[in-house]
């Protein structure tokens, strides 16, 4: 299993694009400088009215799935 971290910085008004389906999946680019992406719909246990900020740590198997997300 390997684990990436990365920081995102996404307002309120950015988030509605996830929130309504018009975008699906998020992509960053991880302290490694490798890019990941993810299903968008990981991030809502950390949307605020805000939107959504933070640093991030994404765990994968070794399929490179989706294992867990939590903010760090």
């Amino acid at each position: 299993m390997a684990a990436l971290s990365f920081s995102l910085n996404i307002p309120a008004q950015e988030y509605l694009r996830y929130y309504r389906g018009q975008a699906r999946q998020v992509v960053v680019t991880a302290a490694n400088g490798q890019r990941i992406a993810f299903a968008a719909h990981h991030l809502r246990p950390f949307v605020s009215l805000e939107g959504v900020y933070g640093d991030f740590v994404l765990e994968i198997d070794n399929q490179n799935r989706f294992k867990s997300l939590r903010k760090i």
